[in-house]
């Protein structure tokens, strides 16, 4: 969103602040998701939050955000005294960075139907589809019919997703698994970027119902492997937060602020 103007990257809208105010006769202010959820966070109880690593919260540090669900949305909680200053940004947008063998060739594999390829084409709804179908390439084998069907009757993304959870497919397993990795592998990147060492924080739609798979260690030794920093990352606070309308509450909470100022 720039100068109270926004056209979105995942849904056909441009949307316009001035336009908003004029047709709701009330000031009106334009934030990105991630900002909003941001503000959210801030709300939460702890009992709202899983707790992936607990750390050593450093008082007066950053915070960061990101969230895996129809894109990959990032955010930073810059400290400001006793509050946050929180900045959305396009992170997701960043080049994709493989880690082994496999990702290499899920990079070509996609770069071949996108052209440039994002965090945001790995880790995020259609992300763990495009995992998926490059997997089920790999394997040189078709798919069982029953997931064939489910895949082009359903949300892809959330079929393989729930199959993965429940082990019925080696491939749905082997794609969860490997989004899991990847998630927590950029949620790393993102944590050396913005050094939140007052810790980082998993919102959006996909995190709390995969939270079996996160709390399993793939996440985690992805988030802490890198290389000389691992033991920077293993003091910072990893949650994910449980309460998906966390957006909403930051929105109002921006909103309780318009008012007041």
């Amino acid at each position: 969103m720039i100068d109270g103007r926004t056209v979105t990257t995942n849904l056909p809208w441009e949307v316009h602040e001035r336009r908003l105010t004029a047709a709701a006769h009330a000031p009106t202010r334009l934030i990105n998701d991630l900002e909003a959820a941001g503000h959210g966070v801030l709300t939460l109880a702890p009992e709202q939050f899983l707790t992936l690593q607990a750390g050593v919260p450093k008082p007066g540090a950053n915070m960061a955000l990101i969230a895996a669900g129809t894109g990959l949305g990032q955010a930073l909680l810059i400290a400001e005294g006793q509050d946050y200053r929180v900045i959305a940004s396009e992170g997701g947008h960043a080049d994709f960075a493989p880690h082994d063998e496999v990702d290499v060739d899920l990079l070509r594999f996609l770069r071949a139907e996108f052209g440039h390829v994002s965090w945001e084409r790995v880790v995020s709804g259609p992300g763990l589809h495009n995992i998926y179908r490059f997997l089920q390439m790999r394997a040189g084998h078709a798919a069982p019919e029953w997931l064939r069907e489910r895949l082009q009757r359903e949300d892809p993304s959330a079929v393989v997703g729930e199959v993965g959870l429940q082990g019925r497919d080696p491939v749905c397993v082997e794609a969860l698994d490997r989004f899991v990795t990847l998630y927590g592998a950029q949620a790393g990147n993102l944590a050396l970027a913005s050094l939140a060492l007052a810790g980082v924080v998993l919102a959006g739609g996909i995190a709390p119902k995969i939270r079996s798979k996160l709390g399993k260690g793939r996440f985690m030794q992805a988030f802490l492997g890198k290389g000389r920093l691992d033991a920077l990352l293993s003091q910072i606070p990893v949650r994910v937060v449980l309460d998906e309308r966390a957006p909403l509450w930051g929105a109002a909470r921006v909103a309780t602020r318009m008012h007041a100022s």
